[in-house]
């Protein structure tokens, strides 16, 4: 695809500009260009490029389509990263007449407006359209082509993070592609138009229609992203990937398929490469397999995690694997490879699926943190290998329907995707490849394995914090949303053992004590937990009145971004979908990632690597049967989960107290730099099963 970048409102953003492109130069190396109102300049090098001084858009183009220079002038000016699959129709609808997918896409805005265009474009892309003193930051809806801003006293964007960090931009943030950004030129103010995204719904077809009309959705989606010359699969013998290189094989298309996987002596093949020869071989298909050792690994380990600006284990992980097998194909000179990214999400493959109680929202729920959690990763990766990346899972039609197909055609008992399985199996693809069982990339590959064993000859007790060496700034700067309990504690962290930044606790204090969405007891004691840990707290009134405090959790959650320079929230959410729905809700209007690391934990589980990670909690009120008032106030050790789990078994409590069983409160935990010890307390008892403990007096101690 290619580069964009742009600099608004500063003198002398020349060299600004010159620095932005040689970051982003390996995005786009066919040309170079750059826009101003005082002229504009085309050339091979970035050297060669005649830059102004202020008010500058610029591009690095990387043409698959015959080669239109960009920025591109007509009424305004464009600056694309796009591929627009149905270009050439939309170019014979509206009697344009555009070179290219680029070229089409300045045409049609010019033609019948933006948000009109937006709806008739099939293809993705992020661009920035400057018109009338006003610059337009759109990108496609799902947000597979990244675009980041800066709004400090200048403006700034660009298709990656580092080039404004490089440029010394430092409150930057990624468009949430369900927004357009706006920005006056004159007024120097910048505003947001919501978009729509997907709507979850029901399918009247049957059985067969659905198979059928699924069927044609992909292979539509897979048809229209074949290039005319020879192209890439990231292969891994899954499903996915086996799905996608059979049709293309039926199709007579020339492709390569590519694998990547860790190799060291003693050590039993990477089920991935397995796979893969075993798939290739039986389908005859072309297959290149690039195998490191663990030493190897460390190498890439210097380039990939400052690439995708990111140091998460699982991150890393998936990354090192997708990184190796596109070297690999970029010394064959590939332009465009494909991924099978996003099935796991539109046919639920994903362990959290299998627990959800509505398969449906939790892909949307998916689908809505792809841009965060994988799209930007696998963009900056396959940029940096000079190729295009194409996901035909993630195409518009496929996912609008999927998210409507029934949810026992996604998963039943303990068989997930159903239905791609059935039509693989139905266009010729074996069982045995067809129904796999298939494990994460990057456990798949074993790189999850080479990090570990590289951790500890470092001498690091966490996988976390030897990849924090090699990327230094925090992944994402959070809130956390925080009730004084157990699982908001737990899951801030966890997100911190990730080299997430803490920059604040969010807290509401509810005058319901039968709250729909916050935990109530012992509220007050936020305060000292928010000092015990040496962060800023926001505290949020509500009256507990059923979804409107929602507003009250929005003020309060955008007071923190305007306070903290938060990028996102984290969620304690382990099994309420009520909840996690409404957060996620706030935090994308608000433009914020949301994090939900305990989400499906298992109970038990979860509560046991709360005390192996030597959390101090006690429980602060009971509410089940087999609880009475002995179990207030007294810190909860292993063997009080064995009473639990027991309990769970005669009366099925939650293991976690997510039904409302008890609420707990931290004392103690590795967040905090003193601990908190209660002076004076009181119970007060309704019944035998369910009693309160009313805290009157506590204070920090040093630990």
């Amino acid at each position: 695809m290619c580069g964009i970048v742009g600099i608004f409102n500063k003198e002398g953003c020349g060299s600004d500009i010159t620095a932005a492109l040689e970051i982003l130069k390996h995005r786009g190396r066919d040309g170079f260009g750059v826009f101003s109102e005082k002229g504009h300049s085309y050339k091979k090098s970035i050297k060669e490029l005649k830059i102004p001084h202020i008010n500058v858009i610029a591009h690095c183009l990387h043409s698959i389509v015959n080669k239109v220079n960009q920025p591109i002038k007509k009424q305004g000016i464009l600056s694309s990263n796009c591929e627009i699959y149905n270009w050439k129709e939309l170019k014979k609808k509206y009697d344009l007449g555009s070179g290219n997918d680029s070229e089409l896409l300045i045409d049609i805005i010019e033609s019948i407006g933006l948000e009109k265009s937006l709806e008739e474009i099939d293809g993705v892309y992020a661009f920035a359209y400057w018109s009338n003193n006003r610059i337009f930051l759109v990108r496609d809806i799902i947000g597979i082509k990244p675009i980041w801003f800066s709004y400090e006293k200048s403006f700034a964007f660009a298709s990656e993070k580092k080039a404004l960090e490089r440029i010394g931009y430092k409150k930057i943030e990624e468009l949430n592609p369900r927004k357009i950004l706006i920005y006056d030129i004159k007024t120097k103010k910048l505003v947001k138009k919501r978009r729509e995204f997907f709507r979850i719904g029901k399918l009247k077809e049957d059985y067969d229609e659905i198979i059928c009309h699924t069927q044609k959705l992909i292979m539509k989606s897979i048809e229209k992203r074949l290039p005319d010359k020879k192209f890439g699969i990231l292969f891994s013998g899954g499903i996915d990937s086996t799905f996608l290189a059979y049709i293309c094989k039926k199709l007579g298309k020339d492709f390569i398929c590519y694998t990547a996987a860790l190799e060291e002596k003693g050590m039993e093949e990477a089920p991935d490469s397995i796979y893969a020869k075993k798939v290739a071989k039986k389908l005859g298909l072309k297959l290149k397999i690039k195998k490191i050792n663990i030493e190897q690994t460390k190498e890439y380990l210097k380039i990939v995690p400052k690439l995708i600006e990111d140091s998460n284990v699982t991150k890393v992980g998936v990354a090192l694997t997708f990184f190796v097998a596109c070297e690999l194909a970029k010394k064959d000179n590939i332009k465009v490879i494909f991924s099978g990214l996003g099935s796991e999400e539109i046919f639920a493959g994903y362990e959290r699926h299998k627990k959800s109680s509505d398969i449906n929202k939790e892909c949307f729920s998916g689908l809505i943190k792809m841009y965060e959690r994988d799209l930007y990763r696998d963009d900056v990766i396959t940029m940096y290998n000079n190729m295009e990346l194409r996901v035909p899972f993630l195409d518009k039609s496929l996912v609008e329907y999927c998210l409507k197909i029934p949810e026992d055609l996604k998963l039943k008992e303990d068989r997930n995707k159903i239905i791609i399985r059935e039509i693989a199996k139905k266009i010729g693809i074996p069982e045995e490849f067809a129904e796999r069982k298939k494990k994460a990339a990057q456990y798949g590959s074993k790189f999850d394995r080479a990090i570990e064993k590289l951790a500890k000859k470092d001498g690091f007790r966490k996988k976390s914090e030897f990849l924090y060496q090699f990327y230094h700034p925090p992944n994402v700067k959070l809130g956390v949303l925080w009730s004084s309990g157990k699982d908001s504690a737990f899951a801030a962290y966890t997100m911190k053992k990730q080299n997430y930044d803490m920059n604040c606790l969010i807290s509401l204090k509810s005058r319901n004590p039968d709250s729909y969405m916050f935990h109530t007891p012992n509220i007050d004691l936020v305060e000292l937990q928010a000092k015990a840990i040496g962060i800023p707290l926001i505290i949020q009134k509500t009256k507990g009145e059923k979804e409107k405090e929602l507003n009250d959790l929005k003020k309060a959650i955008k007071k923190a971004k305007e306070l903290y320079k938060i990028e996102g929230i984290v969620t304690g959410a382990l099994f309420s979908n009520y909840q996690r729905e409404r957060i996620e809700r706030i935090c994308d209007e608000l433009e914020l990632k949301i994090f939900s690391p305990l989400w499906h934990l298992d109970q038990e589980s979860e509560m046991r690597d709360i005390i192996k990670n030597k959390f101090s909690i006690i429980f602060s009120s009971i509410a089940a049967y087999g609880l009475d008032k002995t179990w207030l106030g007294k810190t909860i050790t292993d063997k009080d989960i064995d009473k639990l789990v027991e309990l769970n078994k005669k009366y099925q409590i939650n293991i976690a107290g997510e039904g409302g069983e008890f609420e707990s409160l931290v004392l103690d935990c590795p967040l905090f730099k003193k601990k908190i010890n209660i002076i004076d307390s009181e119970i007060i008892e309704e019944n035998q099963n369910t009693a309160k403990l009313i805290i009157k007096k506590a204070e920090l101690k040093l630990i």
